[in-house]
């Protein structure tokens, strides 16, 4: 699940631009939409941050960034507003939430697992960034939203 447009324009503000050194030195910063592209990616899986798809900037690179944001707070005012514009777009109610949410389907009378069909997993955008608020990090921020 990648950012939509829409999204992106809600949390682009947010997020901190490229300071160009004095000297004109050094490598030219990889673009902030990629980069948490992939950081929500690593929320959303819980899978390491080696494990990111190649189709994301190097995992160093997103995985220093993701520091510096949530250091300086950016990345706290991010999550803050893509929750408030799920709230708005889906009418999602984030009032309860599951720590595990996953589940694997048995095949009748088969000795091993089966993985649940595109039928029986919700893929909507509602629901996969339900999954990102459901990483260790967001929660912590969700709990100290206050509620209306």
């Amino acid at each position: 699940m990648e950012l939509t447009d829409e999204q992106w324009t809600i949390v682009e503000p947010l997020l901190p631009k490229p300071v160009k050194r004095a000297d004109g030195k050094g490598r030219p910063r990889v673009d902030n939409r990629a980069i948490l592209n992939g950081i929500l990616w690593v929320m959303r899986t819980g899978a390491p941050w080696h494990d990111m798809p190649n189709r994301y900037p190097p995992y160093q690179t997103c995985h220093r960034r993701f520091q510096e944001w949530v250091k300086a707070g950016t990345f706290e005012a991010v999550l803050r507003k893509l929750v408030e514009d799920v709230k708005e777009r889906g009418d999602l109610d984030l009032t309860e939430c599951f720590i595990d949410g996953t589940f694997v389907m048995a095949k009748k009378g088969a000795q091993g697992w089966e993985k649940p069909s595109g039928a029986k997993v919700q893929s909507s955008w509602q629901w996969q960034m339900a999954l990102v608020f459901l990483s260790p990090y967001p929660l912590a921020v969700l709990r100290r939203m206050k509620s209306a």
